[in-house]
């Protein structure tokens, strides 16, 4: 399981010290940063490869507050991974305490860089392990006879 550490800070809190609800979704970016990183395929060296993976959906759903000074483990899992789109679900625990303090989820899709649709499986060769690893991480198990997004069924 991979964890990212975040304290939080001053400027992230409103008037009474409580955590902005607009930075979950910011601390969901950095620890998915760090979680694609560790993959060795991070945001810099796909993008210098010609791969962005935007984001097309985003939600949180708000457990209980975060305060400054607080420290929290964000947790993302890859939910569903088909080469052309990924899902990322995120647990935002406290540090001491383990406390549920938000859960939410983000959607992407693998685009090249004049913005189409691409699928990792079949794009470029040099693509297919990092395809492979992050198809492996997914929570949601493949559909065995599940139609490939990628192919076109007329083809």
């Amino acid at each position: 399981m991979f964890e990212y550490e975040h304290k939080v800070q001053y400027y992230e809190t409103d008037q009474m010290q409580i955590v902005h609800h607009s930075n979950y979704i910011r601390w969901f970016e950095e620890a998915r940063m760090a979680m694609m990183e560790s993959t060795g395929f991070g945001y810099e060296k796909m993008e210098t490869q010609g791969v962005i993976i935007p984001v097309v959906e985003a939600q949180a759903s708000y457990r209980s507050m975060v305060r400054f000074g607080e420290t929290v483990l964000i947790r993302p899992k890859i939910k569903k991974f088909n080469g052309a789109v990924l899902e990322i679900i995120y647990d935002v625990v406290d540090k001491k305490t383990g406390v549920l303090r938000c859960q939410g989820r983000t959607k992407h899709a693998f685009l090249d860089a004049e913005g189409h649709l691409i699928s990792l499986k079949y794009a470029k060769p040099e693509f297919y392990d990092y395809f492979r690893k992050l198809e492996s991480a997914q929570t949601e198990p493949v559909t065995k006879g599940a139609q490939d997004p990628d192919k076109n069924p007329d083809s």
